[in-house]
């Protein structure tokens, strides 16, 4: 019988709570929209009670229990606790003894918990089943309202002192660039990122769609305005890929999110750019794969788990 556990995925929109076996298989899943409230426990009593149905589904109840949480951020792993931007109620919120505390009157043993953020899932998810499954060493990137990612190197996570590492989004591009909300200036984000490429396309005379989905379908119709701004969003994300690759000796990226959706249109100047930041000689061949899963950070708070 294969060992199932359960894997946890907090985001801002929603919350998805599954019970996931050895293969990959999702045997049970609920999806709960997350609650828009600034009292962290309404926030999370959705989430305690999926986690409690989706429990039921196991097939030896009686076997300890390992869970994976993947969390957006920032997160802090040793502490156990969470400050998604997206989440207002919750800062410092100690989510790991908050899932403990509820799995624990429905197990016989205590429940062993992991953490770690949203786009380090997305890594371990496409790693253990998706685009990236063929190598060993590889980094996640996810290009959708922000630019999050995460490594895997050598089969194991890189998750770093605090589980914030490879935070792509705010490597500064631009010294001298604007501020971003981190603090640095110039950021990838400010550039990359969805609503980003949308707000610069608007600036210049752009009368589309109401997101970047709508950008890139006009790009690919040929609109001028649309090419030039994604093309200085994929120059932006070239150098913040290079540079992670340059200090982390990876030559393959899966990039995933909405954004990526696009596929050609985004991926071309992504990498005809690469070549001029990608130039000394052990990176000099990156290789820009496509995500294929749909629920990649699920998968990889499951593969977190299995981790444990």
């Amino acid at each position: 019988m294969s060992e199932q556990v359960l894997a946890i995925d907090i985001g801002g929109t929603k919350i998805a709570v599954a019970l996931v076996d050895g293969t990959g298989a999702v045997r049970a899943e609920l999806v709960q929209p997350t609650v828009p409230s600034l009292d962290a426990e309404e926030v999370f009593a959705p989430a305690a009670a999926a986690l409690l149905e989706v429990l039921t589904a196991r097939d030896a109840p009686d076997q300890p229990l390992r869970v994976g949480i993947g969390s957006a951020g920032p997160i802090d792993a040793p502490a156990g606790t969470v400050s998604p931007v997206n989440i207002p109620a919750w800062r410092a919120y100690p989510v790991v003894e908050r899932v403990k505390a509820t799995l624990a009157p429905a197990t016989t043993a205590a429940a062993t918990v992991g953490l770690a953020g949203d786009g380090h899932c997305f890594a371990l998810g496409e790693h253990w089943l998706g685009a990236g499954r063929d190598v060993d060493t590889m980094v996640g990137l996810v290009l959708s309202t922000g630019v999050g990612g995460g490594a895997v190197i050598g089969n194991r996570l890189f998750a770093g002192t605090t589980g914030n590492a490879v935070h792509l989004g705010h490597i500064s591009v631009n010294a001298w660039g604007p501020r971003c909300v981190c603090g640095g200036h110039g950021c990838v984000e400010m550039y990359a990122r969805g609503p980003a490429l949308v707000a610069a396309a608007r600036e210049r005379g752009w009368r589309g769609g109401p997101d970047a989905q709508a950008l890139a379908a006009d790009a690919r119709a040929g609109n001028a305005v649309a090419l030039e701004v994604i093309e200085v969003g994929m120059r932006a994300l070239a150098a913040g890929i290079a540079t992670t690759a340059t200090e982390l000796d990876v030559r393959t990226f899966v990039l995933g999110g909405g954004v990526s959706r696009a596929g050609e249109v985004v991926l071309g100047p992504l990498r005809r750019h690469l070549r001029d930041f990608a130039v000394l000689g052990y990176v000099r061949d990156l290789e820009v794969r496509p995500a294929v899963l749909q629920n990649a950070g699920l998968l990889g708070a499951a593969a977190l788990a299995f981790t444990l």
